[in-house]
Protein backbone atom coordinates (compact mmCIF):
# COMPACT_ATOMS: atom_id res chain seq x y z
CA UNK A 1 0.00 0.00 0.00
CA UNK A 2 1.33 3.42 -0.95
CA UNK A 3 2.43 5.69 1.88
CA UNK A 4 0.42 8.90 1.80
CA UNK A 5 2.03 12.22 2.64
CA UNK A 6 0.32 15.06 4.50
CA UNK A 7 1.98 18.43 4.97
CA UNK A 8 0.94 20.20 8.17
CA UNK A 9 1.48 23.97 7.94
CA UNK A 10 -0.53 25.85 10.56
CA UNK A 11 -0.06 29.26 12.09
CA UNK A 12 -0.40 29.67 15.85
CA UNK A 13 -3.82 29.72 17.48
CA UNK A 14 -3.24 33.05 19.20
CA UNK A 15 -3.56 32.96 22.96
CA UNK A 16 -3.73 29.19 23.00
CA UNK A 17 -1.27 27.11 20.94
CA UNK A 18 1.96 27.88 19.13
CA UNK A 19 2.40 26.84 15.50
CA UNK A 20 4.50 23.83 16.51
CA UNK A 21 1.94 22.77 19.13
CA UNK A 22 -0.87 22.90 16.56
CA UNK A 23 1.32 20.89 14.21
CA UNK A 24 1.98 18.21 16.81
CA UNK A 25 -1.72 17.93 17.64
CA UNK A 26 -2.52 17.54 13.93
CA UNK A 27 0.17 14.86 13.64
CA UNK A 28 -1.33 12.94 16.55
CA UNK A 29 -4.80 13.11 15.00
CA UNK A 30 -3.43 11.80 11.70
CA UNK A 31 -1.58 9.00 13.51
CA UNK A 32 -4.78 8.05 15.35
CA UNK A 33 -6.73 7.85 12.09
CA UNK A 34 -3.97 5.95 10.29
CA UNK A 35 -4.01 3.33 13.07
CA UNK A 36 -7.81 3.13 12.96
CA UNK A 37 -7.86 2.68 9.19
CA UNK A 38 -4.77 0.54 8.85
CA UNK A 39 -3.10 2.87 6.37
CA UNK A 40 0.37 4.37 6.22
CA UNK A 41 0.59 8.19 6.40
CA UNK A 42 3.78 10.24 6.62
CA UNK A 43 3.53 13.76 7.99
CA UNK A 44 5.73 16.79 7.39
CA UNK A 45 5.22 19.38 10.13
CA UNK A 46 6.18 22.96 9.24
CA UNK A 47 6.28 25.79 11.76
CA UNK A 48 4.71 28.96 10.36
CA UNK A 49 4.26 32.64 11.09
CA UNK A 50 3.09 35.48 8.87
CA UNK A 51 5.14 38.39 10.19
CA UNK A 52 3.47 38.71 13.56
CA UNK A 53 3.60 36.62 16.70
CA UNK A 54 5.55 33.40 16.21
CA UNK A 55 7.35 34.42 13.03
CA UNK A 56 10.74 34.57 14.75
CA UNK A 57 10.45 31.00 16.03
CA UNK A 58 9.10 29.76 12.69
CA UNK A 59 12.07 31.17 10.82
CA UNK A 60 14.57 30.07 13.45
CA UNK A 61 13.26 26.51 13.24
CA UNK A 62 13.33 26.52 9.46
CA UNK A 63 16.78 28.07 9.16
CA UNK A 64 18.24 26.20 12.15
CA UNK A 65 19.17 29.56 13.62
CA UNK A 66 20.60 29.74 17.10
CA UNK A 67 19.29 32.32 19.59
CA UNK A 68 21.32 35.41 20.39
CA UNK A 69 20.43 37.62 23.35
CA UNK A 70 21.11 41.34 23.60
CA UNK A 71 20.14 43.99 26.15
CA UNK A 72 18.37 46.88 24.41
CA UNK A 73 16.13 49.79 25.29
CA UNK A 74 12.43 48.99 25.26
CA UNK A 75 9.73 51.26 23.81
CA UNK A 76 9.79 53.62 26.79
CA UNK A 77 13.50 53.33 27.57
CA UNK A 78 13.46 50.47 30.04
CA UNK A 79 16.09 47.72 29.58
CA UNK A 80 14.79 44.71 27.65
CA UNK A 81 16.47 41.39 27.00
CA UNK A 82 15.73 40.80 23.32
CA UNK A 83 16.38 37.57 21.44
CA UNK A 84 17.03 37.17 17.73
CA UNK A 85 18.26 34.29 15.60
CA UNK A 86 21.51 33.80 13.71
CA UNK A 87 21.93 31.10 11.04
CA UNK A 88 24.71 28.50 11.45
CA UNK A 89 26.95 30.30 8.95
CA UNK A 90 26.44 33.58 10.83
CA UNK A 91 25.44 35.41 7.67
CA UNK A 92 21.69 35.85 8.22
CA UNK A 93 19.87 37.23 11.25
CA UNK A 94 16.19 36.76 12.03
CA UNK A 95 14.70 39.63 14.01
CA UNK A 96 11.26 40.28 15.43
CA UNK A 97 10.70 43.96 16.15
CA UNK A 98 8.24 43.10 18.92
CA UNK A 99 11.10 41.58 20.94
CA UNK A 100 12.59 45.05 21.43
CA UNK A 101 9.86 47.56 20.60
CA UNK A 102 6.66 45.56 21.00
CA UNK A 103 3.40 46.77 22.44
CA UNK A 104 3.39 43.62 24.57
CA UNK A 105 6.34 45.11 26.49
CA UNK A 106 4.28 48.03 27.76
CA UNK A 107 1.41 47.74 30.23
CA UNK A 108 -1.84 49.05 28.75
CA UNK A 109 -2.10 52.04 31.09
CA UNK A 110 1.49 53.10 30.31
CA UNK A 111 1.28 53.09 26.51
CA UNK A 112 2.40 56.40 25.03
CA UNK A 113 2.62 56.76 21.26
CA UNK A 114 4.27 60.17 21.60
CA UNK A 115 7.23 58.93 23.66
CA UNK A 116 7.60 55.33 22.46
CA UNK A 117 10.73 54.73 20.41
CA UNK A 118 11.97 52.00 18.05
CA UNK A 119 15.55 52.55 19.27
CA UNK A 120 15.83 48.99 20.60
CA UNK A 121 15.04 47.56 17.17
CA UNK A 122 17.98 49.50 15.76
CA UNK A 123 20.18 48.12 18.53
CA UNK A 124 19.20 44.57 17.54
CA UNK A 125 20.08 45.25 13.89
CA UNK A 126 23.40 46.75 14.94
CA UNK A 127 24.20 43.79 17.19
CA UNK A 128 23.41 41.33 14.40
CA UNK A 129 25.58 43.25 11.98
CA UNK A 130 28.48 43.24 14.44
CA UNK A 131 27.97 39.47 14.81
CA UNK A 132 28.66 39.13 11.09
CA UNK A 133 25.18 39.13 9.57
CA UNK A 134 25.08 40.29 5.97
CA UNK A 135 21.35 39.87 5.55
CA UNK A 136 18.42 40.32 7.90
CA UNK A 137 14.89 38.96 7.87
CA UNK A 138 12.75 41.19 10.08
CA UNK A 139 9.12 40.99 11.14
CA UNK A 140 7.69 44.33 12.22
CA UNK A 141 4.27 43.35 13.59
CA UNK A 142 3.08 44.28 17.08
CA UNK A 143 5.02 47.50 17.62
CA UNK A 144 4.33 50.02 20.38
CA UNK A 145 5.74 52.91 18.35
CA UNK A 146 4.68 55.70 15.99
CA UNK A 147 8.09 57.31 15.55
CA UNK A 148 8.50 56.63 11.84
CA UNK A 149 11.46 54.39 12.64
CA UNK A 150 13.33 57.49 13.80
CA UNK A 151 14.53 55.76 16.98
CA UNK A 152 15.72 52.72 15.04
CA UNK A 153 17.70 54.93 12.66
CA UNK A 154 19.17 56.89 15.58
CA UNK A 155 20.57 53.64 17.04
CA UNK A 156 22.16 52.96 13.64
CA UNK A 157 23.99 56.29 13.58
CA UNK A 158 21.54 58.70 11.97
CA UNK A 159 21.23 62.04 13.74
CA UNK A 160 18.12 64.23 13.70
CA UNK A 161 18.30 67.98 14.43
CA UNK A 162 15.71 70.70 14.87
CA UNK A 163 15.85 74.20 13.34
CA UNK A 164 18.08 75.38 16.21
CA UNK A 165 20.54 72.56 15.54
CA UNK A 166 19.56 70.75 18.74
CA UNK A 167 19.86 66.95 18.66
CA UNK A 168 16.45 65.26 18.87
CA UNK A 169 15.58 61.96 20.52
CA UNK A 170 13.90 59.22 18.49
CA UNK A 171 10.25 59.43 19.47
CA UNK A 172 6.86 60.30 18.03
CA UNK A 173 6.75 63.72 19.60
CA UNK A 174 10.08 64.68 17.99
CA UNK A 175 8.83 64.09 14.43
CA UNK A 176 7.40 67.58 14.00
CA UNK A 177 10.69 69.19 15.01
CA UNK A 178 12.96 67.46 12.49
CA UNK A 179 14.75 70.02 10.32
CA UNK A 180 17.88 68.19 9.26
CA UNK A 181 19.17 64.60 9.11
CA UNK A 182 22.89 63.91 9.48
CA UNK A 183 24.36 60.65 8.17
CA UNK A 184 28.06 61.18 9.05
CA UNK A 185 27.98 58.59 11.86
CA UNK A 186 26.18 55.85 9.93
CA UNK A 187 28.15 52.60 9.75
CA UNK A 188 29.04 52.06 6.05
CA UNK A 189 28.31 48.34 6.46
CA UNK A 190 24.62 49.25 6.64
CA UNK A 191 24.64 50.15 2.97
CA UNK A 192 25.70 46.58 2.11
CA UNK A 193 23.21 44.95 4.47
CA UNK A 194 20.41 43.11 2.67
CA UNK A 195 17.16 43.54 4.61
CA UNK A 196 13.89 41.78 3.84
CA UNK A 197 10.93 42.93 5.89
CA UNK A 198 7.76 40.99 6.61
CA UNK A 199 4.98 43.54 6.19
CA UNK A 200 1.29 42.71 6.11
CA UNK A 201 -0.33 46.15 6.01
CA UNK A 202 -0.70 48.44 3.00
CA UNK A 203 -0.98 51.76 4.82
CA UNK A 204 1.03 54.79 3.68
CA UNK A 205 3.10 56.75 6.17
CA UNK A 206 0.59 59.52 6.83
CA UNK A 207 -2.90 60.70 5.94
CA UNK A 208 -6.37 59.26 6.49
CA UNK A 209 -5.06 55.69 6.24
CA UNK A 210 -1.61 56.44 7.62
CA UNK A 211 0.30 55.06 10.58
CA UNK A 212 -0.97 57.60 13.10
CA UNK A 213 -4.67 57.66 12.26
CA UNK A 214 -5.08 53.91 11.86
CA UNK A 215 -2.73 52.43 14.45
CA UNK A 216 -1.72 55.06 17.02
CA UNK A 217 -4.97 54.95 19.06
CA UNK A 218 -4.27 51.35 20.09
CA UNK A 219 -0.80 52.47 21.15
CA UNK A 220 -2.10 55.02 23.66
CA UNK A 221 -2.70 58.06 21.45
CA UNK A 222 -5.59 60.46 22.08
CA UNK A 223 -7.27 62.17 19.09
CA UNK A 224 -5.06 65.22 19.69
CA UNK A 225 -1.95 63.02 19.75
CA UNK A 226 -3.04 61.29 16.54
CA UNK A 227 -3.31 64.65 14.77
CA UNK A 228 0.11 65.73 16.09
CA UNK A 229 1.72 62.46 15.08
CA UNK A 230 0.25 62.66 11.59
CA UNK A 231 1.63 66.20 11.18
CA UNK A 232 4.97 64.96 12.46
CA UNK A 233 5.08 62.08 10.00
CA UNK A 234 4.32 64.49 7.13
CA UNK A 235 7.23 66.68 8.22
CA UNK A 236 9.48 63.65 8.62
CA UNK A 237 8.68 62.51 5.09
CA UNK A 238 9.37 65.97 3.66
CA UNK A 239 12.75 66.28 5.39
CA UNK A 240 13.68 62.68 4.60
CA UNK A 241 13.08 63.29 0.89
CA UNK A 242 16.13 65.58 0.88
CA UNK A 243 18.45 63.02 2.51
CA UNK A 244 18.16 59.83 0.42
CA UNK A 245 16.76 61.88 -2.46
CA UNK A 246 13.33 60.26 -2.81
CA UNK A 247 9.96 60.21 -1.05
CA UNK A 248 8.51 56.74 -0.48
CA UNK A 249 5.99 57.76 2.16
CA UNK A 250 3.02 57.06 -0.12
CA UNK A 251 3.99 53.48 -0.92
CA UNK A 252 1.93 50.64 0.58
CA UNK A 253 3.54 49.40 3.78
CA UNK A 254 5.36 52.63 4.64
CA UNK A 255 2.96 53.10 7.55
CA UNK A 256 3.69 49.65 8.99
CA UNK A 257 4.88 49.52 12.61
CA UNK A 258 4.30 53.23 13.11
CA UNK A 259 6.43 54.13 10.09
CA UNK A 260 9.27 51.66 10.55
CA UNK A 261 8.33 50.29 7.13
CA UNK A 262 9.08 53.73 5.68
CA UNK A 263 12.43 54.00 7.48
CA UNK A 264 13.57 50.52 6.44
CA UNK A 265 12.62 51.14 2.84
CA UNK A 266 13.87 54.74 2.55
CA UNK A 267 17.11 54.67 4.52
CA UNK A 268 18.12 50.99 4.53
CA UNK A 269 16.87 49.99 1.07
CA UNK A 270 14.83 47.14 2.54
CA UNK A 271 12.47 45.01 0.52
CA UNK A 272 8.96 44.80 1.99
CA UNK A 273 6.99 41.65 1.22
CA UNK A 274 3.98 39.91 2.81
CA UNK A 275 5.07 38.06 5.92
CA UNK A 276 3.82 34.65 4.87
CA UNK A 277 5.68 34.94 1.56
CA UNK A 278 8.90 35.71 3.42
CA UNK A 279 8.45 32.68 5.66
CA UNK A 280 7.45 30.29 2.88
CA UNK A 281 10.39 31.38 0.75
CA UNK A 282 12.82 31.12 3.67
CA UNK A 283 11.78 27.56 4.48
CA UNK A 284 11.60 26.53 0.80
CA UNK A 285 7.99 25.50 1.30
CA UNK A 286 7.46 24.26 -2.26
CA UNK A 287 10.09 21.58 -1.67
CA UNK A 288 7.96 20.18 1.16
CA UNK A 289 5.01 19.89 -1.21
CA UNK A 290 6.75 17.34 -3.43
CA UNK A 291 4.65 14.14 -3.55
CA UNK A 292 2.20 15.52 -0.96
CA UNK A 293 -1.38 14.23 -1.12
CA UNK A 294 -2.91 16.79 1.23
CA UNK A 295 -2.06 19.97 3.11
CA UNK A 296 -3.64 20.86 6.45
CA UNK A 297 -3.35 24.51 7.47
CA UNK A 298 -5.11 26.74 9.96
CA UNK A 299 -5.09 29.61 12.42
CA UNK A 300 -7.06 30.79 15.43
CA UNK A 301 -9.85 32.34 13.37
CA UNK A 302 -10.66 32.09 9.69
CA UNK A 303 -12.28 35.35 8.58
CA UNK A 304 -12.01 38.16 6.04
CA UNK A 305 -8.39 38.80 7.05
CA UNK A 306 -7.46 35.23 6.09
CA UNK A 307 -7.56 36.06 2.39
CA UNK A 308 -5.51 39.23 2.90
CA UNK A 309 -2.09 37.69 3.31
CA UNK A 310 -2.51 35.54 6.41
CA UNK A 311 -0.74 32.20 6.70
CA UNK A 312 -3.54 29.87 5.47
CA UNK A 313 -4.04 31.87 2.27
CA UNK A 314 -0.31 31.86 1.58
CA UNK A 315 -0.19 28.09 2.05
CA UNK A 316 -3.26 27.67 -0.18
CA UNK A 317 -1.72 29.66 -3.04
CA UNK A 318 1.49 27.61 -2.96
CA UNK A 319 -0.34 24.28 -2.79
CA UNK A 320 -2.71 25.28 -5.60
CA UNK A 321 0.25 25.58 -7.97
CA UNK A 322 0.86 21.87 -7.40
CA UNK A 323 -2.86 20.95 -7.50
CA UNK A 324 -2.72 19.72 -3.89
CA UNK A 325 -5.98 20.03 -1.90
CA UNK A 326 -5.86 22.16 1.24
CA UNK A 327 -8.05 21.69 4.32
CA UNK A 328 -8.11 24.43 6.96
CA UNK A 329 -8.93 24.18 10.65
CA UNK A 330 -9.58 27.02 13.09
CA UNK A 331 -10.87 27.83 16.52
CA UNK A 332 -13.72 29.73 14.88
CA UNK A 333 -14.85 30.43 11.32
CA UNK A 334 -16.67 33.47 9.94
CA UNK A 335 -19.92 32.02 8.49
CA UNK A 336 -20.26 34.90 6.02
CA UNK A 337 -17.09 34.03 4.10
CA UNK A 338 -17.18 31.41 1.34
CA UNK A 339 -13.88 29.64 1.92
CA UNK A 340 -14.69 27.01 -0.69
CA UNK A 341 -14.86 29.73 -3.34
CA UNK A 342 -11.47 30.93 -2.09
CA UNK A 343 -10.02 27.54 -2.97
CA UNK A 344 -10.03 25.53 0.26
CA UNK A 345 -11.21 21.95 -0.15
CA UNK A 346 -12.92 22.21 3.24
CA UNK A 347 -12.77 24.19 6.47
CA UNK A 348 -13.45 22.84 9.96
CA UNK A 349 -13.93 24.55 13.33
CA UNK A 350 -12.25 22.54 16.08
CA UNK A 351 -14.67 23.19 18.95
CA UNK A 352 -16.42 19.99 20.01
CA UNK A 353 -19.06 21.52 22.26
CA UNK A 354 -20.38 24.82 23.58
CA UNK A 355 -17.87 26.39 25.99
CA UNK A 356 -16.56 29.68 27.34
CA UNK A 357 -13.77 31.59 25.62
CA UNK A 358 -11.47 30.69 28.50
CA UNK A 359 -12.22 26.99 27.99
CA UNK A 360 -11.69 27.30 24.23
CA UNK A 361 -8.29 28.91 24.73
CA UNK A 362 -7.09 26.39 27.30
CA UNK A 363 -4.01 24.84 25.65
CA UNK A 364 -4.81 21.25 26.67
CA UNK A 365 -8.40 21.53 25.48
CA UNK A 366 -7.37 23.23 22.24
CA UNK A 367 -4.75 20.56 21.49
CA UNK A 368 -7.29 17.80 22.16
CA UNK A 369 -9.83 19.52 19.91
CA UNK A 370 -7.29 19.87 17.09
CA UNK A 371 -6.31 16.22 17.42
CA UNK A 372 -9.91 14.97 17.38
CA UNK A 373 -10.89 17.22 14.47
CA UNK A 374 -7.98 16.11 12.30
CA UNK A 375 -8.63 12.46 13.17
CA UNK A 376 -12.20 12.89 11.94
CA UNK A 377 -11.00 14.67 8.79
CA UNK A 378 -8.74 11.78 7.83
CA UNK A 379 -11.54 9.29 8.56
CA UNK A 380 -13.90 11.24 6.33
CA UNK A 381 -11.60 11.29 3.31
CA UNK A 382 -10.02 7.87 4.01
CA UNK A 383 -6.73 8.34 2.18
Amino acid sequence: MKTRKIVIACDSFKGSLSSSQVGQACHMGITDAATDLGIDIATDIITLGDGGEGTLHALMDALQASPRSVSVLGPLGDPVNAVYGLTPDGLCAVIEMAAASGINLVQAHKRDAMKASSYGTGQMILHAMHAGAQSILIGIGGSATTDGGMGMLQALGYRFYDSHNHLLDGSGEALSSIHRIDTDNVDPRLHKLHITCACDVNNPLYGANGAARIFAPQKGATPEMVAALDRGLRNYAAVSAHTPGHDLSHLPGSGAAGGVGFALRTFLNAKLIPGIQLVLDAIDFDRHLIEADLVITGEGRLDRQTSMGKAPSGVLLRAAKHSIPVIAIAGSIDPDIDFHAAGFAAVFPILQQACTLQQALDPQSAARNVRNTVRNIIHSINL
